[in-house]
C-alpha cells in the first residue's frame, strides 16, 4: 500500500492540493469539501501524491450520482503509476468506510484543464481512470466528464498505512 492516512489540513498534502486544478482557495488551511472525507498522502523517492474521497450526504448533492463516494481530488507528482494508485486509493476507501454505496465511486474531469491521452489515435480523457475500472457515466450539467466505478468492479478493502494511529 503506497498510501498513508492523512487529514483535511495536512500541510504536506495541502501543498500538492494547491497545485490541483480544482483548488478553490490556494493557501487556505483546509483543502477538502465539507462533510465526510478520507485524505490519503503518498511520498516515494520519486515524488508525492494526494487523494481525497468525499462522501457527501445525498440530500446536499445536486448531480445525479448523489450518495456515491466522490474522488474530489487526486494529484500524482511522480509518486507511482497513477492507475495503480487509484486502485489502491479505492481499496483504502473501502477499508475506511466499509461496504460501498450502491452507486460506487464517481470522479469528474474538467476536459479544459486536463490533457487527454492519445489512445489508438483518439484523444481520451480519463484513460488512467478507465485502466482502474472506471467507466464513462455521462456528464454533469456544467460539462464535466463523469466516470464511475461500480461496487462489483472495486478492489478488495486494504487499509492505508498508519490507519491504526488514527484511533488514538
Amino acid at each position: 500500500m503506497i498510501w498513508e492516512l492523512s487529514n483535511r489540513a495536512d500541510m504536506k498534502a495541502r501543498l500538492i492540493a494547491d497545485r490541483h486544478y480544482n483548488r478553490q482557495k490556494i493557501g487556505s488551511a483546509q483543502f477538502v469539501p465539507p462533510g465526510r472525507c478520507l485524505v490519503l498522502y503518498a511520498e516515494t523517492r520519486s515524488g508525492r501524491a494526494f487523494w481525497v474521497t468525499s462522501w457527501p450526504f445525498a440530500e446536499y448533492v445536486m448531480h445525479e450520482w448523489a450518495g456515491a463516494w466522490m474522488c474530489s481530488a487526486f494529484r500524482n507528482e511522480g509518486a507511482g503509476v497513477a492507475s495503480e494508485m487509484i486502485t489502491q486509493a479505492v481499496a483504502a476507501t473501502r477499508a475506511y468506510y466499509g461496504d460501498p454505496p450502491e452507486l460506487g465511486m464517481v470522479t469528474f474531469i474538467d476536459r479544459s484543464k486536463v490533457k487527454p491521452t492519445m489512445v489508438r489515435g483518439q484523444a481520451t480523457w480519463g484513460y488512467t481512470w478507465q485502466k482502474s475500472g472506471f467507466e464513462y457515466a455521462g456528464e454533469t450539467k456544467g460539462g464535466l466528464l463523469a466516470l464511475q466505478l461500480k461496487p462489483d468492479r472495486m478492489p478488495e478493502a486494504l487499509a492505508a498505512a498508519h490507519t491504526q494511529l488514527a484511533m488514538f
